[in-house]
């Protein structure tokens, strides 16, 4: 008999499991790059690749309304592209929430650093990786509730740079009573410095900055009144993005002169350091380490999930299908806990390089999972016309997506830096190709036996 997952995740989780997977690294840390590509005009590539995410959750929450299964998109994939375009989709996302998983538990091992210097990095990997694997072996309500509170205290700090910044760009808060206005937007070169150029080459690095928000579809399976808590929070991503990315970043851009920010550290730092509130870099630190933890949960929650969701369909091993009495896929968690510790065992051996060789070489496997998300889509559409929660200007809005996604991907082998993610990640579908077709792994169960058993 099949064990079924338990729908004990409210609204409000769903909802800040969305925001907190939007709101991370990618801008605390990562938005100086960004500006540094494309000056002022970063605003409108993180608006257009907003609207690119938008339609994806669009895409995805049209599916997860009609169906809200365990294993999402890779469950999608099966059912309306096929077993094989299933079987890929759940193991290359399932890879990408572990190489996450071990980025961000990396990140709070850096962090940790800056506090507790003589420590080595690993001995916080490792006490991340039992720490949020002890959380999520609870009931899925304990995850939604440690997931809520990391998200709210990276909104709390967003939101509060974002007023004090306004205070000090309207009202001269911390620059003597002198506003420092808006004319730094525009008086370092217009708003697009590097040309139109400069804000195309940005877009991917933009893109990455959201990945993870597509967790909301893995949750679906888990969400109490999933009919009306997917679309509350596929609705809110888009003006929240704009809220939290774009505002910050035109706080930021209107205090500093563009091509200055980043060079005296993290411009949130510098704010709150100017907003006389002392400790500014601890704080900050503290709300990396929480946006790093939040991170790594989420993606063991996921990871996990697929798991459990490829076991229902016979594309791994049927242990992994086990749920506890709590409603948790216990054998899933501790497999991506255990295959998690290789992240312990590279950070003693490669401390200084582990964070950026795993966010690099995992941009195919997002792009893979979002490609599926909108093909997948094209052909439930097809079955089934508009449902109750309906992308908006479908076809043409999917096409425009896609379109979009393949030029990452071409950007992703322009780029000498980031060509290592187009390697491994055919390597990858390559090894999964062999298993599949020469092996037969994942191929015991027919596509009418997982729609009859899909959970």
């Amino acid at each position: 008999m099949t064990q079924h997952l338990q729908r004990r995740l409210m609204p409000r989780h769903i909802t800040f499991m969305a925001l907190g997977m939007a709101i991370g690294t990618g801008l605390f840390l990562g938005s100086a790059s960004t500006i540094n590509l494309a000056g002022p005009s970063v605003l409108f590539a993180y608006m257009f690749g907003g609207l690119m995410i938008f339609i994806i959750m669009r895409a995805l929450g049209e599916m997860a309304v009609h169906d809200p299964v365990a294993g999402s998109f890779s469950s999608y994939a099966h059912r309306y592209l096929g077993p094989f375009a299933g079987y890929v989709t759940g193991w290359n996302y399932w890879l990408l929430m572990v190489g996450v998983g071990m980025a961000e538990s990396t990140g709070v091992g850096i962090y940790m650093k800056q506090w507790f210097p003589d420590l080595p990095q690993w001995i916080w990997v490792f006490g991340s990786v039992v720490m949020i694997g002890s959380l999520n072996l609870m009931a899925v309500k304990v995850y939604g509730e440690m997931e809520f509170w990391f998200t709210m205290i990276k909104v709390v700090t967003v939101v509060l740079m974002i007023l004090g910044g306004a205070g000090m760009i309207w009202l001269g808060w911390g620059n003597g009573g002198h506003p420092v206005g808006l004319s730094n937007l525009w008086s370092h070169g217009g708003w697009f410095p590097n040309g139109f150029t400069g804000m195309v080459l940005a877009l991917p690095v933009v893109v990455f900055a959201f990945g993870g928000i597509e967790t909301v579809g893995m949750a679906a399976g888990e969400a109490s009144q999933p009919d009306k808590t997917i679309p509350r929070a596929v609705n809110s991503v888009l003006w929240r993005i704009l809220i939290f990315y774009v505002g910050a970043l035109f706080v930021i851009m209107a205090i500093y002169p563009w091509n200055q920010i980043g060079t005296q550290g993290s411009p949130f730092v510098t704010t709150f350091d100017k907003l006389g509130i002392a400790q500014a870099a601890g704080l900050i630190n503290f709300v990396l380490i929480t946006a790093a933890l939040s991170g790594f949960n989420s993606t063991t929650f996921s990871g996990s999930r697929m798991l459990y969701s490829l076991a229902n369909k016979g594309q791994a091993p049927a242990a992994l299908a086990k749920v506890s009495a709590h409603g948790v896929p216990i054998r899933g968690v501790l497999v991506s806990l255990a295959c998690l510790m290789i992240g312990v065992v590279l950070n003693y051996l490669l401390p200084k390089n582990i964070f950026e060789m795993m966010m690099s070489i995992l941009s195919f496997n997002t792009v893979w999972t979002w490609s599926m998300v909108l093909i997948a889509h094209f052909s439930f559409r097809r079955r089934y016309g508009k449902t109750k929660f309906p992308l908006r200007g479908w076809p043409f809005t999917s096409a425009v997506c896609l379109a979009f996604l393949l030029f990452v991907v071409f950007m992703l082998g322009y780029h000498p830096d980031t060509r290592v993610a187009l390697y491994v990640g055919a390597a990858w579908v390559a090894l999964l190709t062999v298993a599949y077709f020469v092996f037969g792994i994942g191929r015991r169960m027919s596509l009418a036996a997982a729609d009859a058993n899909a959970v």
